[in-house]
């Protein structure tokens, strides 16, 4: 099961964190665009040409520590057909140096769409990714075609539950009464948990060997208290997590996501690792080494809360 090779290299690397390649054009060295802009021209080609590049630096420094990689489709698709090569050679090539792939796509759709956007990045044909991130809020038709697609391609996927940003409880946090019908002794949840209960289920179709399955759950770092919750609530289910560092989620905010073993999650970073070079406000041709050095950080910081990670 696709997860469980997430777990492996976790456990290998003794590393629980993902790098979020999201590449927007502001965070790119200028020595990066301007010598991509000087052969492509400032078009979406040149642009993309040095998103790969700015890329490939961060992968060849972070390969060996960083256990996963999580490109996120909205930055490459800005850039139109040049932008998706340039995902399909960051997914490759990371791929190569034995880095687990997460797309960040966020899908969900019904039918033969959802069948179509399962194919896509979980068929083993057009995109290289290892697991994908799902947006489940259409229900069980429409996370169905994925869980198939996971099945027969050895893939893994990630379901929305409750997200890092602010305004993430107007809907998510909102109860609801659980019964069929509703009536005033039904239990009440909130639309997490709910979600949350779903993905659980969804689960026992993709079973794994080290006690988490194939379906796994988005969990913002944002919300401690909601990890700590659901983690109690659902003990097979993997957690990508959101949200630590830029976004304001702390290592002990997080450190509930994982079990006494120290597996249950993989932590992201985004923006914090892949412009570690602005911070330190160093040279940015050293920004692939900025990169390694917040990356080592970011590890330690986590792994003083989850202790030594075992299978």
């Amino acid at each position: 099961m696709s997860l469980d090779r997430l777990i492996e290299k976790i456990v290998k690397t003794q590393n629980p964190s993902v790098v979020g390649l999201d590449p927007s054009l502001d965070l790119i060295p200028e020595f990066i665009k301007q010598k991509a802009y000087d052969k492509y021209g400032e078009n979406p080609k040149g642009m993309a040409k040095a998103v790969y590049k700015f890329n490939k630096g961060l992968i060849d420094e972070l390969y060996g520590i960083v256990p996963a990689v999580k490109p996120q489709l909205a930055f490459y698709e800005a850039l139109g057909v040049e932008g998706v090569k340039a995902f399909v050679k960051t997914t490759e090539y990371a791929k190569s140096k034995g880095m687990f792939i997460i797309a960040d796509a966020k899908r969900g759709d019904i039918g033969s769409t959802a069948e179509a956007y399962a194919t896509a990045f979980l068929g083993g044909s057009a995109f290289q990714a290892d697991a994908l991130t799902v947006n489940a809020y259409l229900g069980t038709d429409g996370v169905k075609p994925f869980i198939n697609t996971c099945k027969t391609n050895d893939k893994g996927i990630f379901v929305l539950v409750k997200t890092s940003n602010p305004s993430s409880g107007e809907l998510q946090d909102r109860r609801t009464a659980c019964g069929m019908p509703a009536s005033p002794e039904a239990e009440s949840k909130a639309v997490y948990e709910i979600m949350g209960d779903m993905v659980a289920k969804w689960g026992e179709d993709l079973p794994g060997k080290y006690m988490y399955n194939g379906v796994g759950a988005v969990v913002g770092a944002t919300y401690p208290e909601q990890i700590k919750q659901l983690r109690a609530k659902l003990p097979n289910t993997f957690f990508l997590v959101p949200g630590y560092g830029a976004q304001g989620g702390t290592a002990q905010d997080l450190a509930a996501a994982f079990d006494k073993n120290g597996l249950g999650g993989i932590v992201n970073s985004s923006r914090g690792i892949i412009a570690a070079y602005k911070k330190e406000n160093c040279d940015e041709h050293d920004y692939a080494k900025a990169a390694y050095r917040e990356a080592i950080r970011m590890r330690d910081d986590i792994m003083k809360y989850v202790g030594e990670i075992r299978i």
